[in-house]
């Protein structure tokens, strides 16, 4: 007789593919006080500005930093969805522009406790996201932590953000080693693009890339993506202190320029790999976690 994981992970590997034109983005970093969740927050606004729907998805439910930088305390989160009879609607926040946003909070740890129903509630319900973006951001909590890594591996597009600090560096590279390493990744599946930030210029942006994709490609065969460089800017940091967006706050700082030059970016690049959507990736992300 099946017990209620062997059943799920039945349900499922039977499931049909879910169609999807949404895009979904995971921003993660090696370790904390990278500026990963500004990075995440400002490319959302910047996205929205150049014509995209977009949803931020806050799976860091040890922070919620999203939610600070947007300066709204959402009402319900992942959790109220699961088990209280909420719909995904009823979960969405309204942070600036009218980017819509969700907190993880405490229902990203409760994943693997869902009875089949609920596993099959909470991927229509986000299947729905997907019908009402064109971007799906979500940002990680910080780290190697199984939490983080079983995010990143679930996901197709990986945002990983950086520092010139010798430790953000080498914390960077731990976690491209730990998801080599997982059973779960695959190198065919996954496109890695990086940001630096904090950095004095484009070009030492660009230099601490180069470092950091060829020690990936030569002790992990990975290849990495450059997506751009964030200059340090003061705007960012007053930006913090009000709980607002720089790219709201100071259009026209540095740090707001660098970002909108990313986000277009982004945009510009052919995805190698099909769109699946935040469903599919949940579904996935699910049977990372039932096969522990």
């Amino acid at each position: 007789m099946m017990d209620q994981a062997e059943e799920l992970r039945s349900i499922l590997k039977r499931q049909n593919p879910i169609k999807s034109n949404a895009r979904v983005i995971t921003v993660t970093s090696g370790k904390g006080g990278v500026g990963k969740s500004n990075i995440s927050v400002n490319l959302a606004i910047t996205l929205k500005r150049l014509g995209k729907r977009v949803i931020v998805f806050d799976a860091d439910f040890g922070l919620a930093n999203v939610e600070v930088l947007f300066g709204v305390v959402p009402q319900y989160n992942l959790a109220d969805l699961m088990y209280k009879d909420k719909g995904i609607k009823d979960i969405l926040s309204k942070g600036p522009l009218e980017i819509e946003f969700i907190s993880g909070g405490s229902g990203i740890q409760e994943l693997t406790n869902l009875s089949i129903d609920q596993v099959h509630y909470l991927i229509q319900q986000l299947g729905e996201i997907d019908e009402l973006a064109d971007v799906i951001i979500i940002d990680t909590g910080a780290g190697i932590s199984n939490s983080v890594l079983e995010f990143v591996i679930a996901s197709s597009e990986i945002l990983l953000v950086t520092t010139p600090e010798p430790t953000s560096i080498t914390d960077s590279y731990a976690l491209l080693k730990a998801l080599n390493r997982n059973k779960g990744f695959s190198k065919e599946l996954a496109q890695i693009k990086v940001i630096t930030n904090r950095v004095s210029s484009e070009n030492e942006g660009r230099e601490i890339f180069n470092k950091l994709s060829t020690v990936s490609k030569k002790f992990l065969d990975l290849d990495l993506e450059f997506m751009g460089a964030v200059t340090y800017d003061l705007n960012l940091q007053k930006a913090v202190m009000e709980q607002r967006p720089v790219t709201m706050l100071y259009e026209n700082s540095n740090a707001s320029q660098d970002i909108n030059n990313i986000a277009k970016r982004i945009l510009d690049i052919e995805i190698q790999t099909p769109k699946k959507g935040i469903a599919q990736m949940f579904s996935r992300l699910i049977k990372l976690k039932l096969t522990k």
